[in-house]
């Protein structure tokens, strides 16, 4: 569940310019820690925590390795990471290189379908102050 509350705002930009303005803003974050993470795995296999950390650190070196490499990485049921290279538009062919036309290239995540549905079933709910 996560909860939020109305705060409120004058807007200093665009067609509210000057207008108190309300929106819903989460009322706390409640992360998972890597701890938690490492110790809900503990529990749900036959793994050590040792084990966990050590399979955590490799993933997360060959990861780098691949993205280093501008491979895109499947990482199974969590989804997909892709590297995205955009390109400036140029005039002409011979303007079209690697250090005028191409923009940093960036990561984007393709989660699973299941994690998309895991997000379809958060619940949400307004917290209202009475008068």
């Amino acid at each position: 569940m996560i909860e939020f509350i109305i705060r409120e705002r004058v807007e200093n930009i665009g067609d509210r310019k000057g207008q108190r303005v309300y929106y819903a803003s989460p009322k706390a974050s409640f992360d998972v820690t890597w701890e938690e993470i490492v110790w809900m795995i503990v529990q749900r296999t036959s793994l050590t925590r040792g084990d966990v950390t050590n399979a955590a650190v490799s993933l997360a070196e060959i990861v780098c390795e691949g993205l280093s490499d501008g491979r895109n990485i499947d990482l199974g049921e969590l989804g997909r990471l892709v590297v995205t290279v955009p390109s400036r538009r140029m005039d002409s062919p011979r303007d079209v290189t690697a250090e005028k036309a191409l923009k940093d290239a960036k990561i984007t995540f393709y989660p699973t379908k299941a994690m998309l549905e895991a997000l379809r079933r958060i619940e949400m709910r307004v917290t209202r102050k009475t008068p």
